[in-house]
């Protein structure tokens, strides 16, 4: 039923794009490129302002002697994943704003398997585009050696911290430089006076971990899980696939948070996942994860724009297959070749030329932002993004609310990443897609509450082993010996 439905809007898709021909400027002109992105800072598009925006871009890239031209489409979050999926599907999207953890059929992973991404290797080569960006990053994100995608510059790579409000560490006077300790366990066990503390005091989250299941993020020192979950990894010693779940770092995570949800220290609200985004902007928690970005790190007392400290490297930071294309763009396999060059011709644009990047990102000057002391205040309603789903942070004027040096921080964390050793592996689930989506099943049954406590600490080897009883009754190992088999071929 599901594929028939997919088929009908497709249908419908494509026979709107043929009604459509030629109005839309894209179809029957290569140099025209038709662009589809979400917005995310705003609840509703103002089209007015978009075609205000449009209109800017194409006279300034007229103006710098270039014969591209684009066409906007804005698209609000919640809606985006549907329309871009039929846009791709139907030729009328050109040019895609995607990332490697969109679902919908636009994932990375989704638009390299059914051929929907073209090949830009030969175009991208010596010109403007490839050369914005370092070499590390145009490797990891390869797709078989090939560049399918077309990253997002801002933070190329993966790591965590630990973050807690300000006003706690004021309160309790706590020294949280010296939380980090010499391994990913120890840091965490470092904690248990603080948690006991904020406990005492009536806390209901001590610790949240916002409803993620954490194995796969805190262990990214050991492991490359390519997979981004905890199902599957690469161990970094050994440089070979093995199952995380039967690793004793996976015992003594797990029992761990057994222990702290016992202790009072993890709401139950985390196993019936009650818990979101909104508890940290609240003022009952005391610690939770945090992504490695930089501004963060220049100490381990560096404070956020949310007034948090942040305890620093609880993890090593790692360049891999994921964390490149955490925002990218996408051209079409279905655009002719004139047309995909000119879609690289206005990415070497966008990345390297301010003009266009700010026009992009900010909208009008004087309409959707102001110049305050030479830096963009963002005071819009009606056009309004952001630099991560947007272009270089290399090239755009830096907000009011940023850093000075901001660009000079993500080259040199960039540059200070370590290249995971399955750096460009892509992990082909088609031979095993049902086998693979039950794993998954059981893994958001299974693996989650046992990550968040939601199992007595004496319960945790049997539970361990009835979750792997299940996953091998759904094809795990037959997973786990394609997961083997793929790396063992790219490797060579």
């Amino acid at each position: 039923m599901k594929k028939k439905v997919l088929s009908a809007l497709l249908v419908a898709a494509m026979s709107a794009t043929m009604l459509a021909g030629c109005t839309n400027g894209s179809k029957g002109d290569d140099n025209v490129v038709n662009i589809y992105r979400c917005t995310y800072n705003l609840g509703n598009v103002d089209q007015s302002q978009v075609q205000k925006v449009e209109d800017a871009i194409n006279a300034a890239l007229k103006a710098k002697g270039s014969n591209v031209q684009v066409k906007l489409n804005d698209i609000v979050s919640g809606e985006y994943g549907n329309k871009a999926s039929l846009a791709m599907a139907s030729g009328e999207c050109d040019l895609l704003w995607n990332a490697s953890w969109w679902d919908s059929g636009i994932g990375t992973n989704d638009l390299y398997a059914n051929g929907s991404a073209y090949d830009l290797t030969d175009i991208i080569k010596g010109s403007t585009l490839e050369s914005s960006m370092d070499a590390g990053v145009w490797e990891a994100s390869k797709y078989d050696g090939k560049i399918y995608f077309v990253p997002v510059y801002k933070e190329s790579y993966e790591g965590y911290d630990l973050k807690t409000p300000a006003a706690v560490v004021d309160k309790y006077g706590w020294d949280v430089s010296k939380i980090k300790g010499n391994s990913t366990i120890q840091t965490l066990k470092n904690l248990e006076p603080m948690l006991e503390q904020l406990k005492a005091d009536g806390y209901k989250y001590p610790y949240t971990s916002v409803t993620t299941a954490m194995f796969y993020r805190y262990y990214i020192d050991q492991f490359d899980f390519f997979t981004q979950n905890a199902l599957f990894a690469v161990d970094r010693d050994t440089n070979s696939v093995i199952n995380p779940i039967q690793t004793a770092e996976y015992k003594e995570f797990v029992t761990l948070m057994s222990e702290w949800a016992e202790k009072g220290y993890i709401s139950q609200d985390e196993v019936t996942k009650a818990t979101d985004s909104n508890v940290a902007q609240s003022s009952d928690w005391g610690f939770t994860w945090w992504t490695c970005v930089p501004g963060d790190e220049a100490n381990t007392e560096s404070r956020d724009n949310q007034d948090e400290y942040v305890i620093d490297g609880v993890t090593g930071k790692y360049m891999h297959s994921t964390t490149t294309l955490g925002s990218c763009f996408t051209v079409n396999s279905s655009c002719s070749e004139a047309k995909a060059k000119a879609a690289v011709e206005f990415l070497g644009y966008l990345y390297t030329d301010n003009e266009i990047a700010n026009l992009y990102t900010f909208g009008i000057e004087g309409e959707d932002y102001t110049i305050v002391d030479g830096r963009v205040n963002q005071t819009s309603e009606k056009y309004n993004h952001a630099a991560w789903e947007s272009t270089s942070v290399k090239v755009l004027t830096l907000t009011t609310t940023e850093d000075a040096d901001k660009v000079e921080q993500y080259v040199q964390m960039n540059g200070s990443a370590a290249t995971s050793c399955a750096a460009g592996f892509r992990f082909d689930k088609s031979p095993v897609e049902a086998e693979y989506t039950a794993c998954i099943s059981i893994m958001d049954e299974y693996g989650y509450n046992l990550e968040n406590g939601g199992f007595a600490s004496s319960a945790v080897d049997a539970t361990i082993a009835e979750y792997q009883s299940k996953l091998d009754a759904a094809g795990y190992q037959k997973v786990l010996a394609e997961f083997q088999k793929q790396y063992d071929a790219w490797k060579k």
